[in-house]
């Protein structure tokens, strides 16, 4: 059975850091381009972050660049996302999302069901 399995979410006071995990089953992880996207209430889900094969140069929409972090396990089929420096405007659910790289994979791609991440004083 193909799935993703996110954890971490939570209520966390503004400043304050939270560990996202997703825990993939039943597709070639290495393969997938491993993606984190974000939907705040009454808006539409957008990226946040995305790491490729082997996990250099991870991609950052502008609103979480340098606060934080994707990074990856392919041998224990994991991605995370460390998040520092938590306002607000961060409140929102957190999708985990793969992406197959090569046409002869399958799924084409996988979405987790996601984790709430308030941020509220």
């Amino acid at each position: 059975q193909v799935q993703l399995v996110e954890s971490g979410g939570g209520l966390v006071q503004p400043g304050g850091s939270l560990r996202l995990s997703c825990k993939a089953s039943g597709l070639m992880f290495s393969a997938y381009v491993m993606s984190w996207y974000r939907q705040a209430p009454g808006k539409e889900r957008d990226l946040v972050a995305r790491i490729t094969r082997g996990g250099t140069n991870p991609d950052y929409a502008d609103s979480v660049a340098g606060r934080f972090t994707i990074s990856r396990d392919d041998v224990n089929a994991a991605v995370y996302l460390q998040m520092n420096s938590l306002s607000p405007d961060d409140t929102g659910v957190y999708y985990c999302h793969a992406r197959r790289l090569y046409n002869f994979l399958t799924p084409p791609d996988v979405w987790g069901r996601g984790t709430q991440v308030t941020v509220s004083s």
